[in-house]
């Protein structure tokens, strides 16, 4: 009787693979319906494209992480107002008082730092004090925009400071070193300028010959080495070795204008 009642119950594994299937079947075609009827909610609200703030999320999204500027090294330096240093480097502590900075416009702040001086002041902006960096952290500002930002700060509250001068321009290249040395000139020269100086090559004038270069040492040293600077006629310049520096070059100049028999 027992054995004939387990044979009754027992399933086949083609009625197990049946029951899991259906048993399946249910949640599979619920999420389906789901996903459908979400579906179909948002074909009736189209995306927002047109407001202002979708805008501006589109434009977050598709922003660069960088920026290439093309920036000329020769160019000479623009220097920055007492407001645009604050704005890029200062107002990051002496708006809120930071680290114990005086905040901006804050007399209270300011009152005992006043005393101390003008000197005093842009001293320790440029070489910092306690928690300030020097410079407020940017190496690349001048003392004069440095000046400018304390001025620019200690004013606001209560100062009258005078605006520093800005800083006289670089002498240009064009003048040379100040001490030009023939005798540091002759390598330079074997090396950069003995191809067209030795032979007379390009219609150059030739080395130690002072009736060739009698009419060019009138024209004096720095007349001579702005063209060997800058290139003239045939001759690129600085001898075609664009790596040669300056003061060398100033060298080679000085060494062939005491061949010719006039000084540097």
């Amino acid at each position: 009787m027992a054995d004939n009642h387990a044979k009754m119950t027992q399933a086949t594994p083609q009625e197990v693979i049946i029951s899991v299937i259906a048993g399946l079947f249910a949640p599979l075609l619920a999420i389906f319906l789901i996903v459908q009827l979400v579906l179909g909610i948002q074909d009736k609200h189209p995306v927002d494209t047109s407001s202002e703030a979708a805008q501006k999320a589109t434009l977050s999204r598709i922003k660069p992480f960088a920026q290439l500027v093309a920036l000329d090294a020769n160019a000479p330096k623009v220097e920055k107002s007492g407001q645009e240093v604050f704005d890029a480097v200062c107002t990051s502590c002496h708006t809120p008082g930071a680290l114990g900075a005086p905040k901006f416009n804050n007399k209270g702040d300011w009152a005992g730092r006043l005393g101390q001086g003008y000197d005093t002041l842009v001293k320790h902006a440029i070489e910092g004090i306690r928690q300030m960096p020097p410079r407020g952290g940017d190496g690349d500002l001048s003392d004069v925009e440095v000046a400018r930002a304390v001025i620019y700060m200690a004013n606001s509250s209560g100062a009258s400071f005078k605006e520093p001068e800005a800083a006289a321009p670089a002498a240009t290249a064009a003048a040379g070193p100040a001490k030009p040395d023939p005798a540091q000139g002759k390598g330079v020269y074997d090396a950069n300028c003995a191809a067209c100086h030795g032979a007379g090559i390009a219609g150059a004038p030739k080395l130690g010959d002072k009736a060739a270069w009698k009419a060019r040492l009138a024209g004096g040293f720095d007349a001579l080495y702005g063209s060997a600077l800058k290139g003239k006629g045939a001759m690129p310049a600085k001898g075609g070795n664009a790596d040669l520096p300056d003061a060398d070059l100033a060298h080679a100049v000085a060494y062939m204008i005491v061949e010719a028999g006039g000084k540097p």
